[in-house]
């Protein structure tokens, strides 16, 4: 069975009128310039299933824009040979996938659907010309790869900071990129996909540490979860807690 496209606000995506996550490529993208996407890939963006993997391998030609989903991309720095270590990343909304193929088409990122997930491809060739010709368009790019160094290293790679905070950090983040929310219950942002095991492979710890993470932040009342679902309840207070101390404050009393 497809998955359904009207889970989407298809739409406000795709005329630019749907707020983006900050710091993404669809973010610091001018209207004008995103017009100019859609005019030329609109019509070929299509959906995705859970564990579908996005065609990034070696030999395919396109990149790709994402309207809505999340995705996880595996990186093997020593070779993807058994047992080999690996670097993890989640991808949300806003965001160009594949961006190393305009400049080597050879590259390859295995990118993994954690939801249904909706793309636009766009072949590399023609991307490189546009680019090229529509300077705008180039510096979005390039702001949004910056900022995603940025947030990668703040999420990513602050091994020193609590693991409560870690977790709560990339579930923020994930909130913005990738949540959704019930227009008839606006507060609660829910997180499709991702695993408690997906968190501790991307953030190098182990499962039982970011359990134990999760079981205090529901402790705090900031997040509950379910299968392949976290919802974060309290994004405020989720801040304050990121933004204590190492020790964060205890939870509060059950009623």
């Amino acid at each position: 069975m497809s998955p359904r496209v009207d889970a989407f606000n298809t739409t406000a995506v795709l005329q630019g009128t749907q707020p983006m996550p900050p710091g993404s490529f669809l973010n610091c993208l001018p209207l004008a310039e995103w017009s100019a996407f859609v005019q030329a890939w609109g019509p070929d963006a299509r959906t995705y299933t859970q564990g579908e993997q996005l065609p990034l391998g070696p030999h395919d030609g396109h990149v790709y824009i994402m309207l809505g989903g999340c995705v996880v991309q595996e990186r093997f720095p020593l070779g993807a040979v058994r047992n080999a270590p690996r670097v993890a990343r989640f991808r949300g909304v806003g965001e160009l996938l594949g961006e190393a193929k305009l400049l080597h088409p050879a590259s390859a990122v295995t990118t993994v659907c954690l939801s249904t997930t909706w793309v636009m491809p766009c072949p590399v060739q023609r991307v490189t010309a546009l680019l090229r010709r529509r300077h705008l368009a180039q510096t979005a790019l390039l702001q949004s790869l910056e900022a995603r160094f940025r947030s990668d290293e703040l999420i990513y790679c602050t091994a020193y900071r609590p693991p409560v905070h870690r977790v709560g950090t990339l579930l923020l983040h994930l909130a913005v990129t990738a949540g959704t929310t019930d227009p008839g219950e606006p507060g609660p942002v829910t997180i499709m996909g991702p695993r408690q095991k997906d968190i501790a492979d991307a953030l190098l710890m182990g499962t039982s540490t970011v359990e134990k993470a999760v079981r205090e932040l529901r402790g705090h009342g900031v997040i509950h979860s379910k299968y392949r679902q976290l919802v974060v309840t309290d994004a405020t207070r989720l801040q304050r807690i990121l933004a204590s101390g190492p020790n964060p404050p205890a939870p509060a009393p059950p009623a």
